[in-house]
């Protein structure tokens, strides 16, 4: 009578049959449903949106017997972490701390500025239990980006001077958009053609 229905369920149609006898099977096993569920659900399937560390990620170099040793008080870190960002009216909020091949991995719910990196990192430095020389400067994921600039003048405008790199590099440090980059090669400097006054970076 039953044969599609799982032997979990039979007992809840039986339950069902018990107390409204006149009803047919078919609304029996549509009721049965409806108040209990598939037997069998499938379980959730997670997609992750991104690969290895995001910028929401604090980064904190250091040994992993130091980060093993900080890792055994991690609630009390989370606790303490959050009530001295809270201290300086920030809504940055630590979520949990894991080891990773870096070091110490501080997970928070938005990417962290530079004074509240200090704020960690003051606090990671003031602990006891671990060795604070072995750590390094606490920072954000960084990324490797190459940047073209086109339409540059050769020449410097009014001289007989070729543009150089260090000029070019002290010019973008200037710009508020390359705060916290750290170059990892002096730019290249090439014209554009043979008989052009006119460059690429």
């Amino acid at each position: 009578m039953y044969a599609q229905v799982s032997s979990k369920n039979i007992g809840n149609i039986l339950k069902i049959k018990k107390n409204f006898p006149k009803l047919s099977n078919k609304k029996i096993e549509e009721i049965s449903k409806t108040i209990f569920g598939k037997a069998d659900k499938p379980r959730p399937r997670i997609n992750m949106t991104t690969k290895g560390l995001s910028r929401k990620q604090i980064i904190v170099p250091m040994s992993i017997n130091n980060a093993n040793k900080f890792m055994s008080a991690s609630s009390k870190h989370v606790a303490n972490f959050n009530h001295s960002l809270k201290n300086t009216k920030t809504d940055l909020m630590v979520d949990f701390i894991h080891i990773d091949h870096c070091g110490l991995i501080i997970t928070s719910n938005r990417v962290a500025s530079q004074s509240e990196i200090s704020i960690v990192s003051k606090y990671i430095k003031n602990c006891n239990n671990i060795d604070t020389n072995n750590i390094q400067d606490t920072h954000l994921l960084q990324f490797k980006l190459y940047l073209k600039i086109l339409s540059i003048l050769y020449i410097l405008e009014g001289t007989n001077m070729l543009i150089k790199s260090n000029i070019i590099e002290s010019f973008i440090k200037m710009l508020h958009i390359f705060d916290n980059i750290n170059f990892t090669s002096k730019p290249y400097i090439a014209k554009v053609f043979l008989k052009s006054d006119m460059a690429i970076v």
